[in-house]
């Protein structure tokens, strides 16, 4: 076990490293941020010394080598844009990125499953052929999209909820929450539904076709020969075996659900590190892109590690495969 946690840790570590060089190297094709950060009158000589003064005359390998080694102590330098600590900055906006993103998957995670299990279970029902074909909608369409239908039926139309911003936040100690105030928890409902239910859909899915299989086994059979009630051969037995396969995909589509944050945040201009990232290339302010990226890994990476963990204690034949090849 300890052996398997360490090799997970070093293949992420590796993993950061990658993309950190990758992002990197592409942040040199974006743009110039000389030219967004001095005016028309500049000189030749203002250019040069800004240039200096930002360590964009020193060699890729070199600037990288100094990005990693400032972000390791979480220091991502000075905005171009803002001119504050890029930390600074992101601190201020990821709790509304934290909160949106744990909305959804708690969305995605409860709807998902439930959902999976009950057109499982009632896979002959009308509710659960209805379910099954409304998911098409949630699979097929694109986020943006199912942002702004949501908008025009719930705001637009019937004026119930809030098309843009975070509403009225509180702020506790240095974290500000919507949860606390009424206009917060209305504006988190159209995001949330946005970009959790893709994850939902694909989950549902999922658990279904699993569950099926998993229903089909000879040892469900054998448990309805028993006279197991039906209700038990389901949740005890069907349901965790089900879940295992499950747990790898889900872990996935929750770190994405980061990464899609983006396209929710500039649909409902949510005030999050992915509009502010949006903001940043804009302006090729590529501190503040850099961070948002390395930010987005260290979280999506931390969530695929968590998901390999518990796959690994679920899992017995994990266990007995890594004993056996030990041996």
């Amino acid at each position: 076990m300890l052996a398997y946690i360490i090799r997970r840790v070093a293949q992420s570590i590796l993993v950061l490293f990658v993309v950190g060089l990758v992002a990197f190297s592409m942040f040199r094709f974006v743009g110039d941020p000389i030219d967004n950060m001095l005016g028309q009158e500049r000189t030749q000589s203002d250019v040069e010394r800004l240039r200096t003064e930002l360590g964009l005359d020193q060699p890729f390998p070199v600037q990288y080598y100094r990005f990693l080694e400032q972000a390791v102590q979480g220091n991502f330098g000075l905005s171009y844009r803002q001119g504050r600590p890029v930390s600074e900055i992101l601190l201020e906006r990821l709790p509304a990125t934290l909160e949106l993103a744990t909305v959804s998957g708690i969305l995605a995670l409860v709807g998902g499953i439930g959902l999976g299990i009950f057109t499982a279970i009632r896979r002959r029902g009308t509710a659960a052929n209805v379910i099954m074909t409304l998911s098409l909608v949630g699979v097929s369409l694109p986020t943006f999209l199912i942002g702004i239908l949501l908008i025009y039926v719930f705001s637009v139309e019937l004026g119930w909820l809030p098309s843009f911003g975070r509403g009225e936040v509180t702020w506790i100690g240095g974290w500000s929450t919507g949860f606390l105030t009424e206009s917060g928890l209305k504006a988190l409902i159209l995001p949330a539904i946005t970009l959790g239910l893709y994850q939902m859909t694909l989950i549902m899915r999922l658990v279904r076709t699993e569950m099926l299989e998993v229903l089909r086994m000879d040892y469900v059979r054998f448990a309805r020969a028993r006279g197991i009630k039906e209700r038990a051969i389901n949740f005890r037995h069907a349901l965790k075996n089900t879940l295992v396969p499950v747990i790898t995909i889900t872990g996935l589509q929750l770190g994405s659900i980061i990464a899609f944050a983006i396209i929710t945040e500039t649909v409902f201009q949510w005030p999050g590190v992915g509009l502010l990232f949006i903001n940043a290339i804009q302006f090729v302010d590529i501190p503040v892109m850099a961070a948002y990226l390395m930010l987005i890994s260290v979280m999506f990476v931390g969530i695929n590690l968590i998901v390999d963990m518990l796959y690994f204690a679920i899992d017995p034949r994990l266990r007995v495969d890594r004993t056996a090849g030990g041996h």
